[in-house]
Parts: structure tokens; sequence; C-alpha cells
């Protein structure tokens, strides 16, 4: 089973990014993701429940050393721990946030391929997270294209607590949670994908999926890469920013 929007180890919660041009990338956003008859995300960004998915702030000079990509925030058993070990394995730290007793709450670290991402303690939710219905917005997936699979696959299951479902690294590796479910995917730099960079691309679903590749296309953005008949693109937007588009299943 594929679901990364599940709450646990491994499991990823929300993204978000800091823009320059804020307004700008708000309108972009807005209008690229509310298509259709029956629109998946409002145009605040949060889904149709209201619940917070994916946040566009903007880019003040307290989060200038953030780099320009959507990160993604992975639940861990440890945010200390995750901290240190990807800094052991060639990382960087950019932000660790401590509550007043010296215990981590959250930090914010860039895999040795240059992939920023989010790691926070495991969120507690009484709702069922695998029962939300289909017809709100959420992370339905996320892939991550880098010049060498193993070693990134191994960063990932020593910080993330992730498992490689397999050895075969020339097609792509799916990794799994540690209850099986696969929650991303690391693919090989190739010709195919040598136009995407090594930054953990989300896969957002649409209502209207021609509708959004025309909004991006209006709205100044630029398709890189469209999986013809899958309904799956990667996309550029106004400042940059790379992230991928889905129709809705």
């Amino acid at each position: 089973m594929r679901n990364p929007f599940l709450q646990g180890v491994g499991g990823v919660l929300s993204a978000d990014i800091a823009v320059p041009n804020h307004e700008q990338e708000l309108g972009f956003y807005s209008r690229v993701l509310t298509t259709g008859p029956a629109p998946l995300w409002q145009d605040d960004l949060t889904n149709n429940q209201g619940t917070p998915v994916i946040g566009l702030g903007e880019r003040s000079p307290e989060y200038e050393a953030l780099p320009l990509q959507w990160m993604p925030h992975f639940q861990v058993s440890d945010v200390a721990a995750s901290a240190a070990r990807t800094l052991e394995l060639g990382g960087q730290e950019l932000f660790h946030g401590k509550c007043d007793n010296g215990e981590s709450q959250w930090a914010v670290l860039v895999d040795p391929a240059g992939a920023a991402f989010g790691v926070i303690p495991v969120v507690v939710d009484e709702s069922n997270s695998a029962s939300r219905p289909d017809n709100i917005g959420c992370i339905f997936w996320l892939s991550l294209v880098v010049s060498d699979v193993s070693s990134m696959c191994e960063f990932y299951e020593q910080v993330v607590g992730w498992s490689a479902a397999s050895a075969d690294t020339e097609f792509g590796v799916e990794m799994r949670r540690p209850d099986g479910v696969a929650a991303a995917e690391i693919c090989p730099m190739n010709d195919y994908n040598e136009s995407i960079p090594s930054v953990w691309i989300l896969s957002l679903p649409v209502d209207d999926f021609d509708e959004s590749l025309r909004q991006v296309r209006e709205g100044g953005g630029e398709i890189v890469k469209e999986l013809t008949g899958a309904g799956h693109a990667v996309i550029r937007d106004p400042v940059g920013v790379y992230i991928a588009l889905q129709a809705k299943k």
C-alpha cells in the first residue's frame, strides 16, 4: 500500500516552503490546485476539511537560510537522534527547535544530495487518516532523484526509519515505513529525469488535471516533465520551485 499521509514513524504529515513574491506564489498555487467541479484544496491551500497540509510562507530574513524547495515533514521516533545522524552522514542542520528543558521538538535538515526536509515527533491523532475520504487535498506521493540511490536509501533508513523495498536501484527504490506502508521513492538520475533536481518532489492531487496544467502555463510556471496518459506532471512554479501534480485517482 502506498500512503505517505499517515501518522507514525516515517509518515509525512505536512510540507511547507518560504518563498519570495509571496502574494504571486499564493495566487499561482491557488489557481493550479483548486481546479475542477470538486476542488480538493481550499484557496488558502488547506484541504477541504480545513486541515493544514501544505504551508506557503513569506521568505523573511529569518528564513533566508532555507533552500527554495518544498520541504516534507517526516515523523521520527527521536528528533535529536535524527539530527545527529544527519550530520554524521554528511548532511546539514539548518534549524533545531527545542523546548525550555532542551528536548528537541523539530529540526530542518538537508541530506547529502541537497534535499531539505523537516523531522518532527510522531503525531498522536485519534482519527484514522487511512480512512479519510478521497475528495480532500493531501500529499499523494514523494519522490527524490539522486545520483547515488544506494547511499541515499541508507541515509533515510538511518535518519527517518524507512527501509528499502528492494536492492535493485536501476529503476528506483520504494521506501517503506516500519509498518510496511510505502511512503516515498528514491530514483536514479538518468536521461529521462535529468531536468529534475535532487529535491523532494511532492505530488499533490487535483480534480481537473488538464485545467491545472493550463493554469500552470498561464500563471508563469513551466511543465518540466509529463507522463502522458498517467495524469502526472512535474512542474516548476514562477520562482523556480519544483512540485508535481497528480490527477485524482
